[in-house]
């Protein structure tokens, strides 16, 4: 699968993938993946997923870029309280 959304600093990338993999307590992102597409029935399999709807592939990459999110905005708001002390 390819990536669509642009990271600011590419340098970035491998600690992203890391919290993601975190988040989802896994050891890879494509582990991760997987094992969420699995929790929500969804078919996904290693290889081309051409017959895969867009609603099941936004059900796999909205839990695991939700969950991100909170875990960026709870790191944000940690490091502004460290800052105001």
């Amino acid at each position: 699968m390819t990536r669509k959304n642009k990271i600011l600093v590419p340098e970035a990338r491998a600690g992203l993938d890391q919290m993601k993999a975190d988040l989802m307590n896994s050891s890879t992102p494509d582990q991760t993946k997987y094992e969420v597409a699995q929790e929500q029935g969804i078919p996904l399999k290693k290889g081309n997923n051409g017959e895969l709807s867009t609603r099941d592939a936004g059900k796999i990459g909205g839990q695991i870029g939700g969950q991100m999110v909170k875990e960026l905005i709870r790191r944000a708001q940690h490091q502004i309280e460290k800052e105001q002390t």
